[in-house]
């Protein structure tokens, strides 16, 4: 897909979004049931069923998913969807890119072993590799971007709000 190519598939939608505010608003939705045999919940993910359980340093069997790895990899593929979208509406050819994510977990917060441990990602670091000959001002420009428009980088960024609620039955 080309520039004129994105331009042309967004430009509807923009053009209803800026009529339409609240168009632009939709809730995106996650389900999973917790597995009634193990420590683990089954999550539906629209393709597949995938199982996420407890980190082998929380005492998994490290067969399911991490929900931390989970949480790195939807960064990854939100900051890679994002970099090309971006990259071809500035008509930036990447020959190749790779996008990296890693963040730095202390475990002792989680199993409740030392109450000043933090509970999630102290560090989260991203990296981009990429193949270009575009000049450092359009990578420049490439970067900016992407974190701007990153749904999940900019989540992670900035803390949204959140409820938590039980409901019995």
């Amino acid at each position: 897909m080309d520039a004129d190519a994105l331009r042309a598939m967004q430009a509807p939608i923009k053009a209803k979004y800026r009529d339409t505010p609240d168009a632009a608003v939709i809730t995106l939705k996650a389900q999973g049931e917790i597995d009634d045999t193990k420590i683990a919940c089954k999550l539906e993910t629209g393709r597949a069923i995938v199982e996420a359980g407890l980190h082998p340093a929380t005492g998994g069997s490290g067969m399911e998913l991490c929900s931390g790895d989970m949480l790195l990899e939807a960064l990854v593929a939100c900051a890679g969807v994002t970099l090309k979208a971006v990259a071809t509406a500035l008509e930036i050819p990447l020959r190749k890119g790779v996008v990296r994510a890693e963040g730095d977990l202390d475990f002792r917060g989680t199993l409740g072993v030392d109450r000043e441990a933090p509970v999630g990602f102290r560090q989260i670091r991203l990296a981009f590799d990429i193949d270009t000959d575009a000049p450092q001002e359009k990578i420049d420009s490439l970067l900016k971007l992407t974190e701007r428009y990153c749904v999940v980088f900019q989540t992670i960024n900035r803390k949204p709000d959140l409820t938590v609620t039980v409901n019995r039955g």
